[in-house]
């Protein structure tokens, strides 16, 4: 089992409808900018264990570090049953978030995956409040089209009813040990050590034993909403604070578009960022906070500590 060395704290803060889970690191202090840090689909706020083990002590020591379970993620758990969830809830959220943790501070903000594009975007509607942003594959997704829409909310429909009848449930585990089989499945670089850790946090344990994954089934139905793009790049033009974009060596988009959409896509995107910058990890994939725990750190750590970008 994966020793921690920087334990969390657990906190729970109600955050509109709900109460958030949140883990904490360090003490609040008014001298520093806190780090936000914003996990990925059907993944946990304990994901970032590796990487905040892997800071600088001085780094870690001179500021709190936050990191949420998105709701109907981890144990923020909703208080009724939903069917769908929606994208703009995550940028609401995490402006309640703030108000609790920072106030009328800025913050350092780091996104993963869905957690990155959901930095981008309230980075672009919230400028004032990110003084950096370092966004780990948060790629956004195919430009779509207008003709799309018919056929998109239909496929909505369809799928509600799917979730509704138990088709899109998620599949039980007989044991943390198969769960961290899984984890090792999708992901082939992640330690044995690290897939137990993790286990325990992506799952939890029913009284008859069996492991069920810490995320609803109702993330997997489609978003109705089509993806328009200039709306993305009204958001990235928004943006004030420096950005690093970091994608691993591994090319993810690649695997799950097959050239519909690629890296040269996305970067011709962030050319509508002002202040953007990229980053590589080698001998990575697309969790590349797990499989390269130290690199991403330091990248992180790196960028953070540097100077706000010229106006």
């Amino acid at each position: 089992m994966y020793q921690v060395q920087r334990p969390a704290r657990p906190e729970s803060v109600p955050i509109r409808t709900l109460r958030y889970h949140v883990r904490t690191w360090g003490q609040r202090r008014a001298d520093t900018t806190p780090l936000v840090l914003l996990h990925g689909w059907m993944d946990v706020g304990a994901s970032w264990q590796f990487v905040v083990d892997a800071f600088g002590d001085g780094f870690a020591a001179g500021r709190q570090i936050i990191a949420p379970d998105w709701r109907g993620f981890g144990l923020s758990r909703l208080s009724a049953p939903c069917d769908s969830y929606h994208f703009v809830d995550y940028l609401a959220d995490l402006d309640h978030l703030l108000d609790h943790y920072a106030g009328d501070r800025p913050v350092d903000l780091v996104g993963h995956s869905m957690g990155g594009n959901v930095a981008m975007s309230y980075a672009g509607a919230r400028p004032a409040r990110i003084r950096s942003l370092v966004n780990l594959e948060g790629f956004g997704l195919p430009a779509t089209q207008p003709a799309q829409a018919p056929a998109r909310l239909a496929q909505w429909m369809d799928e509600l009813r799917q979730l509704e009848r138990g088709d899109m449930a998620l599949k039980p585990y007989d044991s943390a040990h198969s769960v961290a089989l899984r984890l090792m499945k999708t992901n082939p670089r992640l330690p044995a050590d690290k897939a137990a850790w993790l286990a325990r946090h992506w799952a939890h344990e029913d009284a008859d034993g069996r492991w069920h994954v810490l995320g609803d089934a109702a993330h997997k139905v489609v978003n109705p909403h089509l993806y328009r793009l200039d709306e993305v790049l009204a958001l990235y033009e928004a943006i004030s604070a420096p950005v690093l974009s970091v994608h691993a060596s591994d090319d993810s988009l690649e695997r799950w578009n097959r050239g519909r959409y690629t890296l040269q896509h996305y970067h011709q995107r962030l050319r509508h960022v002002r202040h953007a910058r990229t980053a590589v990890v080698q001998d990575a994939g697309h969790m590349l906070h797990h499989d390269q725990p130290q690199t991403v750190a330091g990248l992180i750590e790196a960028f953070v500590t540097q100077p706000a970008a010229p106006a």
